[in-house]
């Protein structure tokens, strides 16, 4: 080995490597963080009104929770963004679910934004689930969130949240944008794309490694 090669190779060990070694343990990180607890014990939802008939619930279930009060009409973009990014990647794991929120009335609006959806990109919508309740119903849910956030008279707003099988709501302690990222407004993709995918991966692996850490551990 001559030795210009030698150096070279002396400065890589020095300055490169210690480098590639950092990126690729940063790049990692998220694989093995748990996404922060914002708000403990959201309340429930089994006993509201349905589209189907069945009962939804967030217990037990990896929720997307939307909601979309009594006016549908502008929601379009937003499901769209919603059902192509986040929905149609993750809606085969088992226990993952959408639920709208949607004040009492307005059935005929959700099922047509149902069809104008499967039209739009073939997707099986099994796991999007609406559920109906008075103006005050809504905003006692949403209260349960305790986020800053307001909804609209129409008891609406573009953001859509996380919540644990637990009931909790789950976000971002650390964002460097919010500083606290309560939810993900819908309304704009990169902030699905960047943020809303990421921390569901997260949440998702979460539960996959205590499945198999639990089924490593029954005898």
């Amino acid at each position: 080995m001559s030795k210009s090669i030698k150096k070279y190779f002396v400065l890589f060990i020095l300055f490169v490597f210690p480098i590639v070694i950092y990126l690729f343990f940063a790049s990692g990180k998220n694989n093995f963080a748990l996404l922060p607890v914002l708000t403990k014990g959201v309340d429930d939802v089994h006993q509201w009104k349905t589209l189907s008939g069945g009962p939804v619930q967030f217990q037990d279930r990896i929720t997307v929770l939307g909601f979309w009060g009594e006016d549908l009409s502008d929601k379009k973009g937003e499901a769209l963004n919603l059902n192509q990014k986040i929905y149609k990647r993750f809606y085969q794991f088992k226990d993952f679910q959408f639920v709208m929120v949607v004040q009492e009335g307005q059935e005929t609006q959700v099922e047509e934004l149902k069809q104008e959806l499967k039209s739009g990109v073939g997707t099986d919508l099994v796991k999007w689930r609406f559920i109906f309740g008075s103006a005050d119903r809504i905003a006692s849910l949403f209260k349960s969130l305790k986020t800053p956030l307001q909804l609209s008279a129409e008891k609406s707003l573009p953001y859509v949240f996380i919540i644990d099988k637990e009931r909790n709501l789950r976000g971002r302690d650390d964002d460097e944008d919010d500083g606290t990222l309560f939810g993900f407004n819908a309304q704009f993709v990169a902030e699905i794309n960047n943020k809303m995918v990421d921390d569901i991966k997260v949440i998702l692996a979460e539960y996959r490694r205590a499945w198999k850490k639990y089924n490593k551990n029954t005898p």
